[in-house]
């Protein structure tokens, strides 16, 4: 098969050329968006998975859906080691260019807003190149949103921001990925922020995604979390899905699968969109003609394997501390016993983290310095108290095979 006519995109946040599966989730943020452009009550938006389920990919579909409509965007990466209020400060500047409101007044104040509200972190007596704010030209406004508390600073520059794209009569979307990698009083000002909009009526959203416990880091953050935000969580494909993520991009390309080779597809990636689109490349390079069968599958998947090895699963382990590497081992050894026990494992392989010090023979307060250090690195994840799971599907079967 010709590599240069190979349609498939394996890459991080790069949308595949066939967006299958993903129809419910865009066609409810279609109704959020008319909801709240019309002054109806409507929730913030929060998505969830695990790696590789394509959360950034539909992050992304969902801001263009947005911006289709007239509205404002912005969009954030959370880290772990970065305040919540400069990435924010860009991310609105955007939306409000976006928005393209035509009263100069009215925008200067709001960007005077954001600046000012960008500028607080640095303090009083900074120098001049961390007050810098690349492209917002409007003096701040003092006394608006720099407070120096970010619950209340966060609640001014929303309202600012919502009343602009209520005049203008659109909304404005802030987009957040990673979410769950905001620092705790980052995330409850987010909260608070969100709730005091959606009680005024303002036409503004934030739509996060994040690992599978992204939900549990808001409702410690805020109890009403969870009547604040309609949380949707991404999983793996269906056969169908992942079928047509598949085909349709080989028909564009004059290009065919047999069944058996979509079932073999399907059962090596197991329905997620990311190793979807790895072994489907691999697979198309290496097989000779089409149809593509199931013994071009067979040749290509140990390459796709191997690549997977290095670029998904072993930069990911590279990351990782050599105590860290060791909690890894001892949660893929804990997942195998309890697989030698006849029990069914799900693909992130969760397992008690008393058995994890068992399969290290260690006691549970002496690991808790490398578990809570892959929990912030975002290789782990505790889904409910007690239990540990990779947020890599098959994490696991990839440190078994080293």
């Amino acid at each position: 098969m010709d590599p240069i006519r190979n349609p498939y995109a394996p890459g991080a946040g790069q949308r595949p050329p066939e967006l299958a599966g993903r129809g419910p989730q865009l066609g409810a943020f279609d109704v959020v968006l008319e909801r709240v452009a019309r002054g109806r009550p409507e929730r913030s938006v929060v998505l969830t998975g695990l790696r590789g389920v394509g959360k950034t990919v539909l992050l992304n579909a969902l801001r263009s859906a947005a911006v289709r409509r007239g509205w404002g965007t912005g969009k954030l990466e959370a880290r772990p080691d970065q305040g919540l209020r400069r990435p924010l400060a860009s991310a609105v500047h955007q939306a409000v260019r976006e928005l393209g409101h035509p009263d100069e007044e009215s925008v200067t104040h709001v960007l005077g807003v954001v600046r000012s509200f960008a500028q607080r972190e640095a303090g009083s007596g900074a120098k001049l190149r961390d007050q810098w704010n690349p492209g917002i030209d409007a003096p701040a406004v003092r006394g608006r949103a720099d407070s120096g508390d970010i619950e209340i600073d966060l609640v001014e520059l929303f309202t600012d921001l919502g009343g602009l794209a209520a005049d203008r009569g659109h909304g404005i979307a802030v987009f957040v990925d990673e979410m769950q990698d905001l620092g705790p009083d980052d995330v409850s000002a987010l909260c608070a922020a969100c709730h005091e909009i959606s009680q005024s009526g303002l036409p503004l959203i934030v739509v996060g995604a994040g690992l599978p416990h992204l939900p549990a880091v808001l409702s410690a953050a805020k109890s009403y979390s969870e009547r604040l935000f309609s949380f949707q969580r991404i999983d793996r494909l269906d056969r169908e899905a992942a079928d047509l993520a598949l085909r349709v991009p080989a028909e564009a390309e004059d290009a065919s699968y047999d069944e058996e080779a979509l079932a073999a597809l399907y059962a090596a990636t197991g329905g997620y969109p990311y190793f979807i689109q790895a072994y489907g490349k691999t697979v198309w390079d290496l097989a000779p003609r089409s149809p593509i069968t199931a013994a071009d599958v067979a040749v290509g998947a140990p390459e796709a394997e191997r690549e997977l090895a290095v670029g998904f699963f072993g930069s990911r382990y590279e990351r990782a501390t050599p105590g860290e590497r060791e909690y890894l081992r001892g949660m893929a050894d804990a997942a195998t016993a309890r697989a030698d026990r006849g029990e069914v494992l799900d693909d992130v392989e969760s397992v008690p983290t008393a058995e994890v010090a068992a399969a290290l023979g260690k006691k549970p307060q002496s690991l808790s310095p490398a578990r809570d250090a892959l929990l912030k690195k975002g290789l782990i994840y505790s889904g409910e108290r007690g239990r540990i799971a990779f947020t890599v599907p098959h994490f696991g079967a990839f440190l078994r095979s080293r």
